[in-house]
């Protein structure tokens, strides 16, 4: 088994996905031009194009409902908050959405 940081096994993982399956596609702040925060998005927005590597403004709240609905028309958005704690803003969504829908619609179906 390689050796890696955790960054650069959340990015090996990322761009396994995204070339494995093209409805993969990350949506973050900060993702595009700077690549991440700690620079695991690097020129990958070169490589995948602008379509599947979004930026947004920092808005964790949209950002994870986005992804939800996504998610629910067959899209895979990689969901990845830049620092742990930013989740806590985005609780709404998780809880009361996605868990929500989940229940209620029988569960995500594969596409």
């Amino acid at each position: 088994m390689a050796e890696m940081t955790y960054a650069a096994a959340i990015r090996y993982a990322m761009e396994s996905e995204m070339v494995r399956d093209p409805h993969v596609f990350l949506i973050r702040e900060d993702i595009g031009v700077y690549g991440g925060a700690f620079g695991v998005t690097a020129d990958m927005i070169d490589r995948f194009g602008r379509e599947r590597i979004r930026d947004t403004p920092i808005a964790e709240e949209a950002i994870v409902g986005a992804r939800i609905g996504a998610a629910l028309v067959g899209m895979r958005p990689i969901v990845a908050m830049q620092f742990s704690n930013f989740i806590m803003n985005a609780m709404d969504q998780i809880v009361n959405k996605a868990a929500k829908i989940y229940f209620m619609f029988g569960g995500f179906r594969q596409h």
